[in-house]
């Protein structure tokens, strides 16, 4: 690596460092903003609070670590056998930190769209089915996020749109078995109450 600007060797390991605490405290952050939000929430919607709070922590990590180990390695590979001969691939020190943070929260924010689902349908806004049925639209606009937060090449982007496709997959098929188990306790409560 090299570093271009005058203040990139000083700066950039500033910047790392305060990118790798918010990364770290991330469960403290949503715990805060928990902390916010639920007094004024229903006993109901508390209880889903430690599922959504856990869920959506490992979720987000998931998301990194997947950038780490598998979205960067063929990232990478890619890109530098792509060079021409002659070309020595030398990246700005501060340039590719920025490349690096933004790949890791794009994906940690994608691998979040299954706590998404799952909390809309618990809630009562949409149902799985419904969510099943606009899949053709799912699939366009994890294309359109993946443009959106990744940076502009088309391997990033499909590499960051097929998960999100099959995360929301993933979504549908646990809200439909969430509902399940809660059709199936309000059956066995409704016979004990009407004696």
């Amino acid at each position: 690596m090299i570093a271009i600007d005058v203040l990139s060797p000083f700066l950039t390991p500033l910047k790392f460092t305060l990118v790798l605490a918010v990364f770290i405290t991330i469960p403290w952050i949503l715990y805060q903003v928990w902390a916010f939000i639920a007094p004024g929430l229903y006993q109901k919607e508390k209880r889903l609070a430690l599922p959504v709070l856990i869920s959506s922590t490992l979720l987000f990590y998931c998301g990194m670590a997947f950038a780490y180990f598998v979205i960067m390695p063929i990232f990478f590979a890619f890109i530098t056998s792509t060079a021409p001969e002659g070309v020595a691939v030398m990246t700005d020190i501060n340039r590719y930190l920025d490349f690096v943070m933004t790949i890791f929260f794009a994906f940690g924010v994608a691998f979040e769209v299954p706590v998404a689902t799952v909390i809309l349908v618990l809630i009562g806004i949409v149902t799985p089915e419904a969510m099943a049925a606009k899949r053709p639209y799912v699939i366009v606009g994890a294309f359109v996020v993946g443009m959106l937060l990744t940076p502009p090449d088309v391997i990033s982007q499909t590499l960051l749109a097929v998960p999100m496709w099959l995360l929301f997959e993933i979504g549908i098929f646990v809200s439909r078995l969430l509902l399940r188990r809660r059709g199936e306790a309000r059956v066995a409560v409704e016979p004990s109450g009407q004696r």
